[in-house]
């Protein structure tokens, strides 16, 4: 692996830096995004459950809110339950934006980095051109061992920028369209319980 590093000259060690930021966001975000930690399934039964028996309490809300994300938004609306319907709703999506926001963290760097990393792969092939190029000596001849070098900078580099931005953008993606799912999953239950307080719905 170090004669890999070494035969593709100083530009690769961008692209390694690149590697192991994504790889840790990919963990980061693997982790993060579960669906039992974001928008557990039964929370909103639980919720209107507790809301009938004993009506709106500050431990309700305050316990809620810090249950997961989806117990954020729920909260906001509990929190306006006397309020009118209109106002109830727009605390919720209020909280909405914040959650949809954290759940977004790091995805824009993930997103750049995908679209970098061939950028910088070919910053790598254009140096080694340029070794290639400073191979021929003005007299007709050449350099093996520098052409050779500057074969290996231009390839290696062109390479790596592609193996990191392609599993970079599939991640990207995948966690975009995870959180998409969840924030439309919590538009709909957040949706229900406004219904349930307000008595539309049972």
């Amino acid at each position: 692996m170090f004669a890999i590093i070494q035969a593709a000259g100083w530009p690769i060690w961008f692209l390694l830096v690149a590697s192991v930021i994504a790889v840790a966001l990919i963990i980061e975000r693997s982790i993060v995004l579960r669906r039992d930690k974001i928008a557990p399934r039964d929370l909103l039964e639980k919720v209107v459950d507790a809301y009938r028996k004993q009506g709106v309490s500050p431990q309700l809300v305050e316990t809620l809110y810090k249950d997961s994300p989806l117990g954020r938004v729920l909260s906001a609306g509990l929190r306006n339950h006397k309020a009118p319907r209109p106002v109830m709703k727009e605390a919720i999506e209020e909280e909405g934006r914040a959650v949809t926001h954290d759940l977004e963290r790091f995805l824009t760097t993930l997103g750049t980095i995908a679209s970098i990393s061939p950028l910088m792969g070919l910053f790598g092939t254009v140096v080694g051109m340029i070794e290639i190029f400073g191979s021929q000596s003005p007299t007709g001849g050449s350099n093996p061992g520098q052409l050779a070098h500057g074969i290996s900078i231009a390839l290696y580099n062109t390479g790596f920028g592609l193996l990191i931005a392609i599993p970079a953008m599939i991640f990207f993606r995948h966690f975009r369209g995870k959180v998409e799912g969840f924030v439309v999953e919590m538009e709909q239950q957040a949706s229900r319980l406004v219904d349930i307080v307000h008595g539309e719905r049972h």
